[in-house]
């Protein structure tokens, strides 16, 4: 058994989780702890308190007792609002308190292209645009060129959280541009673990969404290796390895 930990702010789209044990299929189970949101706000000052080393430590014990071999922070905004090097001090921070490997959902996304081969992508954020210009700037410095962002402009995770199909596939539609090699849609408050091969059929290339490359890094970090279709292109690409 190969146990996951994920700590995840606020309640918005936590259910991906199970969904994503259950389509993995192997002996893979990821443990979720709800940090403190504060303020529930796409805004760069409430994000950057989100992502605050206190709140991210309170959960890492209860991780640690489960059995956790990884750890992520589960949270989009609140890495990438910090720029690449302070992301990566939020992350060193992390890894330092929990005693284990650490990523967040941040960098789980420069990986995930990267693994795919995705040198060119599209954007689709939910946040509003100075947020989502952010992400993009973010992407860059990871090496990862953008060839369009597009943006919701919402401003709570609690919003974002009732999106149902129909609005998940028209954001990646609007996003979806000619020279990207694949679809990112950042924030894990957004449900997409069950939309994932219809978003792909639907726009003929990969789609990365933000619960799905968190499960990912982490799955990476702790060196594991599953072949789950129903989880996108990202989870083909490697060989079916189970324990």
């Amino acid at each position: 058994m190969t146990a996951l930990g994920f700590l995840y702010p606020g309640h918005s789209a936590e259910d991906d989780y199970p969904r994503i044990e259950q389509l993995l299929g192997s002996d893979i189970r990821l443990d979720l702890v709800h940090t403190d949101i504060g303020e529930d706000a796409h805004r760069v000052d409430a994000l950057l308190q989100m992502g605050a080393p206190e709140r991210l430590a309170d959960g890492v014990g209860q991780l640690r007792l489960a059995g956790a071999e990884a750890i992520v922070w589960a949270c989009t905004s609140g890495g990438f609002v910090h720029g690449w090097k302070g992301a990566q001090e939020q992350v060193r921070a992390l890894a330092t308190t929990a005693g284990m490997p650490a990523s967040s959902t941040s960098f789980a996304f420069v990986h995930a292209a990267q693994e795919i081969g995705a040198g060119r992508v599209a954007v689709g954020a939910t946040y509003p645009d100075d947020v989502a210009g952010l992400f993009a700037e973010f992407l860059r410095a990871g090496g990862v060129e953008v060839t369009a962002l597009s943006s919701a402009g919402i401003v709570t995770a609690a919003e974002v959280g009732t999106w149902d199909e129909t609005q998940v596939l028209a954001l990646a539609r609007a996003a979806d541009d000619p020279e990207a090699e694949a679809v990112l849609l950042p924030d894990t408050a957004l449900h997409t673990a069950a939309f994932l091969p219809v978003l792909e059929k639907e726009l003929g290339k990969p789609v990365l969404t933000a619960n799905q490359v968190t499960v990912w890094e982490a799955l990476r970090l702790a060196d594991r290796r599953v072949n789950a279709p129903g989880l996108g292109i990202l989870f083909t690409r490697e060989p079916i390895v189970q324990a």
